[in-house]
Parts: C-alpha cells; structure tokens; sequence
C-alpha cells in the first residue's frame, strides 16, 4: 500500500526538516520545499496527495498560491494546509475562504498537524452522502465532482470554489428543494477549529450564487426563503 505523500513548504529549513522527520515517523511520505518554485516544480512531478504550506516564502505568497492551486484542474482537488504566524482570525477565515482545507497557526504541536492532516483526508476520502451514494453530481447543466472538488460549468470550464463554498454547495446538492436555515448551512461550512460569525454564511452564499449564475446567464439556483434561510432550486443527479 503506498504511502500518503506531503508536500511541506516552509523556508525556514529548521523547521522544514523536524517537519518532514516528525512526519515520516508517522508513516507518511514527506518531500520539503523551500520556495514557491520548488513548490511548483515538485507539484509538476504529481504524485502530492497533501501539501502543507507555509504563508510567506521568498518568492511567493502562500495565501495566492493556495488560490492558485484550487483555480487549476489538476491541483483543484489537492488538500492544502496552511502554516503560518499570522494566528488571528482575519487571516485564518481568509486562508480558508482562499480554498485551504486547516489553518495550523505557528508554534504548533506536531501530534496536532498529524491529526489535522489525517482528518482531512478522512474528509476527502469519505465526503457526506448525495443522492445515490455518488461523489460526482449534476444539476442544471453543471457537474460536481466532491471527490477532486472540482465544479465544471456548463461551458465546460473550472470554477474555483473555497473551502466555505465547497462545504456550503455540499449541503445543497444533498437536500435539493428544502429549505436549510442560516444555523444549518453554517454547521456545513464551519472549519475545523474556526469560529464563524452568522453573516459569514450569508457571504458565502452571495459569492457561491455570483459563481453560478454567472454561467447560467442569471439565473439564480439559490433562492432567499425570507425569515426562513435558503433553497437550492435545480434537479440533482
């Protein structure tokens, strides 16, 4: 059975090799990187099944580099990380919006990046159930792959989606036509370890809505039930 493969991205080369070792000790494969270009170079070669990246390298921003990852087909799907000193909650929702899957604020305790990295490949590997058991979906002309998070418009390109837009378009492909309140769609997009503010979820609402009626010249698959919440109004399959 191979073994699950990190990508570490972190310029402090101290830090980068405890990292790799701690995680090696763990069973897993690790491969360290010590700028964006390494990054890229070794994510060119495929084979990452996680990445765990620092937010300030020397020749890149992490948090435009995760944008980036998800933006692209073939790294759409990677689990990304984010390690970074910048701890307060902007920079941790924004990391998260961007399309990280966790935040590891530093100093971190590495049994915590561990369990962090497990889980959410726990969370790829197992996404909640959609009609027929299926990971991939279809609605109004679009298709939904959960397993690669990949969501392809009708005219066939890619659209990225953050993590808050993934969790929250889960949740209405599973209970199409029902009406989820604000507290059940926050319960969806909730991240491990972040606290969310109740307007977070009408933001993410509002972006995911931009994201697909852009492509559906207007119209709208999510409706405002006022007073009640939301209802995704298409067909899923």
């Amino acid at each position: 059975m191979a073994l699950t493969r990190c990508l570490v991205v972190d310029d402090d080369p101290d830090l980068l090799q405890s990292v790799c070792d701690y995680l090696r000790r763990f069973g897993f494969e690790a491969v360290g990187a010590s700028s964006a270009a390494q990054m890229r170079s070794l994510l060119g070669q495929g084979g990452v099944d996680v990445m765990i990246l620092d937010v300030m390298l020397p020749d890149g921003d992490g948090l435009a580099i995760c944008a980036q990852v998800r933006q692209r087909p073939e790294t759409a799907g990677l689990p990304v990380l984010m390690l970074t000193a910048q701890g307060d909650p902007h920079s941790r929702v924004l990391g998260l919006e961007l399309g990280a899957d966790d935040y590891v604020p530093k100093p971190f305790e590495p049994r915590e990046l561990v369990a962090r990295i497990k889980a959410v490949l726990r969370r790829r590997a197992a996404p909640a159930g959609v009609p027929g058991g299926e990971t991939t979906v279809q609605f109004a002309g679009w298709r939904f792959d959960r397993l690669k998070r990949q969501l392809l418009s009708p005219q066939q390109v890619v659209v990225p989606l953050s993590s808050a837009e993934y969790r929250l378009l889960s949740a209405f492909v599973e209970r199409p036509r029902r009406v989820l309140t604000r507290d059940q769609l926050l319960d969806a997009t909730r991240g491990q370890g972040v606290v969310v503010a109740d307007r977070a979820v009408d933001l993410a609402v509002s972006r995911l809505r931009q994201k697909l009626s852009a492509a559906q010249d207007g119209e709208q698959l999510i409706c405002t039930i006022r007073g009640e919440g939301y209802i995704f109004d298409a067909e899923v399959r």
